[in-house]
Formats: C-alpha cells, sequence, structure tokens
C-alpha cells in the first residue's frame, strides 16, 4: 500500500497505458487496495491534487492534462500523444488560470463531539496524507446538520464564520438534534495553513455544476450514479482538538491514578 494518494495516482499512471479519468484512476486505487481513503469523496481528491499540482507547477507538474478530467504522467511519453499535447494547449487557453468553483474546501461528516464549543470553537481538518491540522473555523460558506446520517437542517455563513454558525446551533432549537455535520468552503487553505481568498470566475455552468455537486455530496441521493463532479475543492478529514487529547489524557492518568491507590 502506498503512502499518500499522490503515490498512488503516480502508480495508477505508472501502470497504464494510456490516460485516464481521474474517476478510473480513483477507482482502480480503491480496487487494488492501492491506498486507503481518508475522506468521504476520494473521486473529488484525486482530482484535485492533480489539477492542483498542473494548475501551481504548469510544465513542471509531474502531470499533464489530455482533455477534461483525463491524465497522464507528463514524463511517460507513451501515455501522450502529440494530439493530446495540443488539446492540453487548447484547454488551457479556453480554462484560464483562474479557480472554475467557489468551493475550495470541504469536510464531510465531521462529529460534534470531536469539537470543544465556544464562540469561536476550532474546527480542526486534515489534508490527505497530512498530520499537520487546519483549523477551518473562520470557513464561510454552507453546512448541513445531520441526525447520524440523516440531514436535518442546512445553513449559510457570511457575515459569521461556519464555526461561530455551529457553535449557535449548539445552543438553540437544533442543539439536541444532530451529531454530525458537513461543511463547503469558499476559502482555500493556504500551505501553511491559513484560509484565504479565490476569486473564481463564476459562469453560469460553474454555478449550477457547483450547487448541483453540492447536493450530490451532502444527500448522497440513491439515485445519482455518480458522485458530484462540479467542483474541485479538496476534502478535508476531521481532525481531533488537542485540548480532547489532553482531556483523555488526563482522564487516563486519574483512572490509573485511582486504580493505584486503591491497592
Amino acid at each position: 500500500m502506498e503512502k499518500t494518494w499522490r503515490d498512488a495516482i503516480n502508480r495508477v499512471l505508472k501502470e497504464s497505458a494510456t490516460a485516464l479519468h481521474y474517476s478510473d484512476i480513483t477507482e482502480q486505487i480503491l480496487t487494488n487496495e492501492y491506498y486507503k481513503p481518508d475522506g468521504a469523496t476520494p473521486r473529488n481528491n484525486v482530482n484535485s491534487l492533480i489539477s492542483s499540482s498542473i494548475k501551481e507547477y504548469g510544465e513542471q507538474s509531474t502531470y499533464v492534462r489530455v482533455s477534461p478530467g483525463v491524465y497522464a504522467l507528463r514524463d511517460i511519453q507513451a501515455s501522450v500523444t502529440a494530439a493530446a499535447v495540443e488539446s492540453e494547449e487548447i484547454i488551457s487557453q479556453q480554462d484560464p488560470d483562474t479557480p472554475t468553483t467557489f468551493i475550495n474546501a470541504f469536510g464531510m461528516y465531521w462529529q460534534r463531539d470531536l469539537v470543544i464549543w465556544k464562540e469561536n470553537p476550532n474546527l480542526y481538518g486534515l489534508s490527505p496524507g497530512s498530520s499537520a491540522l487546519i483549523n477551518f473555523s473562520k470557513q464561510r460558506g454552507i453546512y448541513l446538520l445531520y441526525d447520524l446520517h440523516s440531514p436535518i437542517y442546512v445553513g449559510r455563513s457570511t457575515n459569521q464564520t461556519i464555526g461561530k454558525r455551529l457553535y449557535q446551533h449548539t445552543l438553540g432549537r437544533l442543539s439536541g438534534r444532530w451529531n454530525r455535520f458537513s461543511w463547503f468552503g469558499i476559502l482555500a487553505a493556504s500551505d501553511d495553513g491559513t484560509l484565504k481568498e479565490v476569486n473564481p470566475v463564476i459562469n453560469e455552468s460553474v454555478f449550477i455544476s457547483s450547487f448541483e455537486a453540492i447536493l450530490i455530496e451532502a444527500l448522497e441521493p440513491p439515485q445519482n450514479r455518480r458522485q458530484g463532479d462540479g467542483f474541485n475543492g479538496l476534502e478535508y478529514v476531521q481532525g481531533i482538538d488537542p485540548a480532547i487529547k489532553a482531556q483523555q489524557l488526563a482522564a487516563t492518568l486519574n483512572a490509573i491514578k485511582q486504580k493505584l491507590s486503591d491497592v
């Protein structure tokens, strides 16, 4: 099993004689157990990791885009024909170096009890294959509350942050009715863990496809055969607040001391 999503992606593309759509790359990773998924939407993670590399490094990226959603390794010439390279250049001209979505990060089915709730709570997340905690409390966007996996409330955060809005729901009429939440944010996470504004190009197609993707991911309608692919935001898995770990350690030590004193 590979150590990271990127290692698994590279392995699949090396083994393939042709370029592959990111959904096929993901399927091969999961089928061959090249990597254990650490989020609810592995296809989005694969697409985001590859497209982000191409956007950031350009011709120095490990990957080359053959057509929308279809990728190959740049150094394997057998996977990229001259026509494919030409196609990539055309796509690059039509799709400038600007985001094509307003959702840049999201978290799925996070647990309420892994957060210490206060007016500005810490909402810690981890990017795929990383151990560095990122605090998404100041994120803005859309969120959902769940009773287990059944959605019971949809909200938005504009003037207030998602962290504050979620905290308010621990006090109001819904306080005892939810134990999980999902969020979809417009702010992207920088390498240093800070959240930053992104100025996407919003047109009718982007608007509609992004909202379709949010609904598919959040509600999981049984008749939809595909996952939402209207955005390439990166999914972050929930991280445990270090303060909770400290509380758990303190409770364990107290229990040990109590047992020793009873001997």
